[in-house]
């Protein structure tokens, strides 16, 4: 019993693990509650690209010293308006010019990381690394997943009637294209969060891992929401107690609790056939 109780108390009884432990469970709950919509708008690809986009911004926080959050917005933003500027040809198309910029962010990232001037924390910034994060990294996390977390509790309505049916939601008043801006600038705020304990690589897992082990138990909207924030968290403390018992990076730990949820998620039985409901299909607009 000793042994069990040193074991849940090791990462409380430092600021690094109890700034780890604060940091997933905030990346947790805003990503796995924001993760449903991801998904039913089918924003993976775009989830992946933003967080890939931005390596950059985030070399260059490093370089400077300033927070990754910052770094992230800045990579986000640059990478958002390169997608624009390319989609504008329209031989070029969205999908293109997204894998043109993202690739070109990657690849500059990359060499802004390999270069001799540049700290020595290319993994961390892949990959991640939770018990890094200081109390201004938590601190910058909780206003972005609180202001996160409220936007979505008021979107849910409208982003429900956009996912189930994008043309009769213009007959309630509701503009698709805005919900659709709005769910991407809760995506981009998301993985601002995300990169700071998961990296550019892994931040991903935080976002689609929760909703595929929710889908198939829930019966409504906002209980996918609240199982997939129950989830993201949990799966994020999981990680960072694996880390701490195997002496294995915490990122890649929370990243595979994310996953393995995931598979048990869509491996367990479901709560009830007739109520489980699927992720809603995208309406073409009318």
């Amino acid at each position: 019993m000793a042994l069990e109780a040193n074991v849940l108390l090791d990462p409380l009884q430092s600021g690094i693990g109890r700034h780890a432990l604060l940091e997933v469970v905030l990346l947790g709950a805003l990503s796995g509650a924001l993760g449903f919509w991801v998904v039913s708008y089918g924003l993976s690809y775009g989830a992946e690209s933003l967080a890939h986009g931005l390596l950059p911004g985030l070399v260059g926080a490093a370089l400077l010293g300033a927070p990754l959050i910052a770094g992230a917005f800045a990579g986000i933003v640059v990478t958002a308006v390169l997608i624009a500027l390319a989609a504008r040809d329209r031989r070029v198309g969205p999908e293109t010019a997204t894998a043109v910029a993202v690739t070109g962010m990657l690849g500059l990232g990359v060499l802004m990381a390999l270069a001799p001037a540049t700290p020595q924390r290319l993994a961390e910034l892949l990959f991640g690394n939770p018990l890094a994060v200081s109390s201004g990294d938590v601190a910058a996390a909780a206003a972005l997943t609180l202001l996160g977390g409220a936007v979505l509790f008021a979107l849910q309505r409208p982003l429900a009637a956009v996912a189930f049916d994008a043309g009769g939601a213009g007959a309630l008043g509701l503009r698709a294209g805005a919900v659709r801006v709005g769910l991407a600038v809760l995506l981009a705020v998301a993985v601002c969060v995300a990169v700071q304990g998961l990296g550019n690589l892994l931040a991903l897992a935080a976002l689609v891992a929760p909703p595929l082990a929710v889908r198939r138990h829930v019966s409504s909207a906002g209980a996918a929401m609240a199982a997939g924030a129950a989830v993201g968290a949990a799966a994020g403390v999981t990680g960072i107690y694996v880390s701490y018992t195997l002496d294995v990076a915490a990122g890649a730990a929370v990243a595979l609790a994310l996953c393995a949820a995931a598979a048990i998620g869509a491996l367990a039985p479901a709560r009830a056939p007739a109520a489980a409901t699927p992720l809603p299909r995208r309406s073409s607009p009318r």
